[in-house]
């Protein structure tokens, strides 16, 4: 879904479903048992060797594995099908267009990381990249629902500052955690500009299709399906089936709920590019729609004249003509960063250092892993894959920490999201403790002998 709210996206925290296949290829050459069913829980089955895959996942997300058992492992996977069977229940749901879009973002890192397609297909024994994808699909949404029936058991959990000073000075002091070395980090973004004539092209272009639609009988789904931008739609004919409570843009959701049955909207812009919304169906709450998105895209000189400009408010800040922040505050194309002196804030925690050994951004970590407090990168290319835009960005290093014990005023945010992450556990223990009783649950083999957290044997 390429024009999702950013900040719901981040906040959803997807996980990498296919994790485990880097760290996966090396073990090819390795015998395979016969794998059989070894736990149910509602209409979800638990293979043996999904305990394998899973430790694989966990580690391709550096989540450490340490002693984990196998006992523990397959705990693990029976609360996540209890979280997706429970999901069901209650009604959240998942559409196949979101969950097809997900898996093809990720296949297409996977792509960019090893290769080909044809090594992925290879890896997971199967005759095709549609066998490939077949196999992962119900992988895939029922990670989807895990994480829905998550998010809604935790939804309503906040704390107080008393509640996180509470939990602080409960940590015994010789068991503190440490933090790695930090960064503070600002910077400042120049895209490229589109041009008036590149917009009304797009537009003119929307206008005709609504009209080839509407005029000639032409088909929305095949328009779709060859012109859209919106990759993750595409093969669908830009469905996508909303409510007023779906994580869109308001600009998108508006327009949308504004339509009748069957009508066809004027193109509209987001921050997505340009859209037309053709409504399907009206159900109640929701709305069965399909769009067509086009991206206006930058000439060359518009792209050229923009690295240019980086590079003239770099040379100005060096020479102390302007300070960052003016400049930022100045010429800066970053909304969220422009105004409070291009600072840059982790999008899931809010906090404003990066521990530089576990930066997800990777082309950021190299940018400023070098660089000394106070000291500015030179330009660089910033990539949105969200948005599928490039941009060049200038950052600068304002703060440098080194390896620390956790400290409650210093890192306080830290400490926040700790606090937070055990209450929200504790929530869900009890989520999970009270649901065990209420859902189908059958264990085999070894497992019956492993001494679990919860009843799930429930003797």
């Amino acid at each position: 879904m390429r024009f999702l709210n950013s900040k719901v996206l981040i906040a959803l925290g997807l996980s990498v479903i296919f994790g485990g296949f880097v760290q996966g290829q090396q073990a090819t050459g390795k015998k395979k048992k016969i794998d059989g069913v070894v736990g149910v829980v509602g209409d979800y089955v638990i293979l043996d060797s999904e305990i394998d895959k899973t430790i694989m996942e966990l580690k391709a997300q550096n989540v450490p594995v340490g002693n984990l058992s196998r006992c523990e492992l397959f705990e693990k996977l029976l609360e996540d099908k209890l979280f997706a069977h429970q999901a069901g229940i209650d009604s959240l749901e998942v559409t196949d267009i979101e969950v097809n879009s997900f898996m093809n973002d990720q296949i297409n890192r996977m792509v960019e990381e090893v290769g080909s397609i044809d090594k992925i297909v290879k890896f997971y024994n199967k005759k095709s990249e549609e066998d490939f994808k077949e196999y992962f699909f119900d992988i895939v949404k029922q990670n989807k629902l895990t994480q829905k029936m998550q998010q809604h058991i935790v939804e309503k959990v906040t704390i107080t500052p008393e509640e996180v000073r509470q939990f602080f000075n409960k940590l015994p002091k010789d068991e503190l955690p440490t933090i790695g070395d930090e960064v503070e980090l600002a910077e400042i973004v120049v895209k490229p500009e589109i041009s008036k004539e590149q917009k009304q092209k797009v537009i003119d272009r929307l206008n005709e299709m609504k009209k080839d639609v509407l005029e000639n009988g032409a088909s929305f789904f095949s328009k779709a399906v060859l012109f859209t931008d919106d990759k993750g739609s595409a093969a669908n004919g830009g469905f996508y089936s909303i409510t007023k409570k779906s994580p869109f843009v308001k600009e998108f959701k508006d327009v949308a709920f504004s339509l009748a049955e069957g009508e066809i909207s004027a193109p509209f812009e987001t921050e997505y590019g340009y859209h037309i919304i053709y409504i399907e169906k009206i159900r109640g709450q929701y709305i069965d729609l399909r769009h067509i998105l086009l991206k206006p895209k930058p000439t060359d000189e518009a792209v050229a004249e923009a690295k240019k400009k980086a590079e003239d408010i770099r040379a100005k800040i060096v020479n102390k003509e302007i300070s960052f922040e003016d400049a930022a505050a100045a010429s800066s194309d970053d909304k969220d960063t422009k105004f409070n002196g291009g600072i840059i804030r982790d999008p899931g925690t809010m906090d404003t250092r990066f521990e530089l050994n576990t930066m997800e951004d990777r082309e950021l970590y190299f940018l400023v892993s070098g660089l000394n407090e106070g000291e500015i990168s030179q330009v660089a290319v910033k990539n949105d894959r969200r948005k599928e835009e490039k941009s060049f960005r200038i950052v600068k290093v304002t703060k440098k920490l080194k390896e620390h014990k956790i400290d409650f005023v210093d890192d306080y945010m830290k400490v926040k999201n700790m606090a937070l992450n055990k209450k929200q556990g504790e929530e869900v223990s009890k989520w999970v403790s009270k649901k065990i009783d209420d859902a189908y649950i059958n264990i085999q083999g070894e497992f019956r002998d492993c001494k679990f957290r919860n009843n799930w044997l429930k003797k």
